[in-house]
């Protein structure tokens, strides 16, 4: 057994176990007190948040006036919703809390600035050598510090080589109108848990073209990112090989050109098709079909086991013995 002790005869210090945004009583905080006693009316400083504690909770609901070492209460008071980790301090008088906040705010602020990448010459060439390179931004609204937390992480790890999510603003609280802006400025969308938008907010997006999804389970807010990255990529293109042809006679018509007298072994041919003339095992040509006959009508496709009239465009020099493969090309969604 470890051998903890603790003095409950001075100010307390601890840490916040989690936060959230409650729609009747404002920021509340769970808190885990490791060193003296805290009580209602003491001032508290945890991260960038401050605030006089106005009650207190324990884990049954029931309003309780102090906790002491190794206990955890629910308070109420703080002017914002501070992150989960985060070491709280009993502070002797509001100025002092509220210098220390807005001091240790700055200093977030500017370490956000510096974190932020800007393109340099490598990266951009890289991107280009990518190809397509895109990013969407996001901006994460909930009202439980640890489900933003989450969904952010889990956000920033959908990012590949070709599309970057970036999480730009992370906060609890509702949707206000400084978040529509900022989505509008930075071209992001907004994805909200458990939290909606304010009326003004509402109007703004509306204004603006800012899309605002919301969700109540984290899962179906991942997927429907994970979509929309898919959406932002292009396609890709998938041959499928439609029929294999054997050429048996070939005739040079004036006018008309080379025509080959084939015999479909297997699958169907149609006249969108491509193909691919095969010598010895060797493509010699790939294009695309001119014409497509059974006998001297034109037809849109030909079946196994039946004879065919197939001109090839741009390309005259099939000979008897030939195999043509036919294919269509097929565009399949992007998959990260």
């Amino acid at each position: 057994m470890l051998d903890l002790k603790a003095n409950p005869n001075r100010k307390a210090t601890g840490s916040i176990i989690e936060s959230s945004l409650d729609k009747g009583r404002g920021y509340v905080a769970t808190v885990l007190c490791s060193n003296g006693t805290l009580r209602v009316g003491d001032i508290l400083l945890a991260g960038t948040n401050y605030g006089r504690i106005k009650a207190m909770f324990n884990e049954r609901g029931q309003r309780i006036k102090e906790i002491g070492p190794a206990q955890a209460a629910t308070v109420l008071g703080l002017n914002g919703a501070p992150q989960a980790g985060d070491t709280f301090h009993v502070m002797a008088t509001d100025q002092e809390a509220r210098e220390i906040a807005s001091k240790r705010e700055q200093l977030a602020r500017e370490q956000g600035l510096r974190t932020q990448t800007h393109l340099t010459l490598e990266e951009i060439g890289r991107r280009i050598e990518q190809g397509g390179f895109q990013e969407l931004n996001v901006i994460v609204k909930g009202d439980v510090d640890g489900s933003i937390e989450a969904l952010s992480d889990s956000l920033i790890k959908l990012s590949t080589e070709k599309i970057a999510v970036n999480v730009i603003h992370k906060a609890v609280g509702q949707i206000s109108e400084n978040d529509v802006a900022l989505a509008a400025a930075s071209d992001a969308i907004i994805v909200a848990f458990q939290v909606r938008p304010s009326a003004q907010a509402r109007r703004a997006a509306e204004q603006h073209g800012v899309e605002i999804r919301t969700y109540s389970i984290i899962y179906d807010a991942i997927e429907e990112v994970k979509e929309a990255m898919e959406g932002m990529l292009a396609p890709e293109m998938k041959e499928e090989i439609t029929a294999q042809v054997e050429v048996r006679q070939v005739f040079h018509i004036s006018k008309v050109g080379t025509v080959a007298g084939a015999y479909v072994i297997d699958g169907k041919v149609a006249r969108t098709n491509k193909a691919r003339v095969i010598r010895d095992g060797i493509v010699i040509h790939t294009g695309a079909i001119d014409a497509l006959k059974r006998f001297k009508d034109d037809v849109k496709e030909v079946g196994t086991n039946f004879e065919c009239g197939i001109s090839l465009a741009g390309f005259s020099d099939i000979r008897e013995g030939d195999m043509l493969e036919t294919f269509q090309e097929i565009e399949v969604k992007a998959k990260l």
